[in-house]
């Protein structure tokens, strides 16, 4: 059978994303006070019970965020409950139940799927007095449970297991997890390339894996900021499996004005880090702006490789000829962003639907240069030469010239379907190494290489002289 659907439901600030957390043992979904945190479906595997099964985390419903996002949240929601198997109604035992409340159990008791109602935040034994209160809205399994505190989480468990046996849904390989397994723990499938999808507020990026994914599975709009959390999206395109990581809007550090965009922000960078490849994703009618940099800067200094992602191109000069067009955003990208060092890119419209399979086409690229790795002779060979015909500039201090020994590869393909190979130099001082020759090292070594959007990373280390 296909894998059951878990759907956590509930009006805001109850403590949703709190539980999904816990289910899933990863902290994906941002934990605020702020009611209307959370706006898109967040999904992920099950892993503290003993079955195979997804948990969808929803915004909160029946309660006006003052954004203009709450018919959307909702609707969000109703796609989350029509796909469920099992619903966790979650609620707050500390305060009385509300009409939202009553209004929520009436539309689940109409959906024919096991609920379970989940009394959170009851921090102390004394505040399950509450049950009778809430259990006018007719629930027969229910739960007291603290996820901030972890009271009551095994107990939810064991319901968990028994209906999730009684589903018939199949034994969980990894077992299940107990304990906080922390943020680096990976859910999804080993072999799944994880896409980062980043770039600054109402560039496109949920317009574009709504178009990758031809559902409306992220909530769109034009008001700058929308996505909060970093949404994990799992993804098959043919035999190749993907994870899609859409992003929060990274504005500048100075515009962030309230402690959940600081989230996000953090969030976003966090994503880059565990990314396999970097999808930049630029409003190209709008041009590249000194954000759009600073944000490349980071897929950089993270030494991610990144696809440049060209996006709303039906609104780039649509009266000029196709071939200047393209040519036009190309020269903007090797003029603006010349330090990714020849990215690839995809010119696309999310709007249109048009250069998605560019996209796809790029990362293949990406992979096989990825696998561009020199063998030591040649890598030796190659910074050999290129010190010869340009050798380093002598120290100002001392008189003294930086001197290459040897030189090897590392690559680490443990984490990554996309390994990015370090080269380390064995040197007599690494601190002779100016980054300017260091950028001319990194020439030499792509121009043989010939990887497109690799980065080139060199580890120099200093030879250690024996103290005899």
């Amino acid at each position: 059978m296909s894998i059951p659907t878990i759907a956590i439901v509930g009006r805001p600030n109850v403590g949703k994303s709190a539980l999904f957390n816990w289910l899933v043992a990863r902290k994906i979904a941002i934990v605020h006070d702020q009611p209307g945190v959370t706006r898109d479906r967040l999904s992920a595997p099950l892993r503290r019970a003993e079955y195979e099964a997804l948990v969808v985390d929803t915004g909160g419903i029946g309660a006006e965020t003052g954004d203009g996002f709450t018919a959307q949240v909702a609707a969000e929601a109703d796609i989350a409950l029509a796909a469920a198997d099992i619903i966790l109604f979650v609620c707050d035992c500390r305060e009385h139940l509300t009409p939202i409340d009553q209004n929520i159990a009436h539309q689940l008791h109409r959906s024919r799927v096991p609920v379970f109602l989940v009394l959170n935040k009851a921090d102390t034994p004394e505040q399950e007095l509450a049950l009778g209160e809430f259990s006018r809205m007719g629930f027969e399994k229910y739960v007291f449970t603290s996820a901030a505190h972890g009271r009551g989480l095994d107990h939810l468990t064991e319901l968990l297991n028994h209906q999730l046996s009684k589903l018939g849904a199949d034994p969980s390989h990894s077992g299940a997890v107990s304990g906080d397994s922390g943020d680096e723990q990976d859910s999804v499938a080993e072999q799944a390339i994880r896409m980062a999808v980043v770039g600054r507020p109402n560039a496109g990026k949920s317009s574009l894996i709504n178009a990758i994914l031809c559902d409306q599975r992220t909530i769109v709009s034009e008001v700058a900021g929308t996505t909060r959390d970093a949404v994990d999206i799992p993804y098959r395109r043919g035999e190749e499996d993907y994870l899609l990581i859409d992003t929060a809007g990274m504005r500048p550090r100075s515009k962030r004005d309230t402690s959940v965009e600081v989230f996000s922000a953090i969030r976003s960078e966090r994503a880059i880090r565990r990314s396999d490849v970097s999808l930049l994703v630029i409003d190209c009618a709008e041009g590249i702006t000194h954000q759009d940099r600073r944000i490349a800067a980071t897929i950089a200094q993270e030494k991610k490789p990144c696809l440049v992602v060209l996006n709303k191109f039906d609104l780039f000069c649509p009266e000029a000829p196709l071939k200047a067009r393209r040519d036009e955003v190309r020269q903007m990208v090797a003029e603006q962003l010349f330090f990714l060092e020849n990215p690839p890119l995809a010119i696309v419209s999310a709007k249109e639907n048009t250069g998605i399979d560019s996209i796809f086409s790029a990362i293949e690229k990406l992979k096989k240069s990825c696998q561009k790795i020199l063998g030591t002779g040649a890598l030796n060979r190659i910074l050999q030469r290129a010190m010869l015909t340009n050798p380093p500039p002598a120290a100002k201090s001392n008189g003294r010239c930086l001197k290459l020994y040897y030189a090897t590869v590392a690559v680490n393909e443990k984490y990554t379907r996309l390994p990015v190979p370090t080269y380390v130099l064995f040197v007599n001082d690494k601190r002779m190494l100016s980054e300017n020759y260091a950028q001319y090292l990194r020439n030499a070594i792509r121009k043989h290489t010939g990887a497109v959007g690799v980065p080139v990373v060199l580890s120099p280390r200093s030879r250690v002289r024996s103290s005899a």
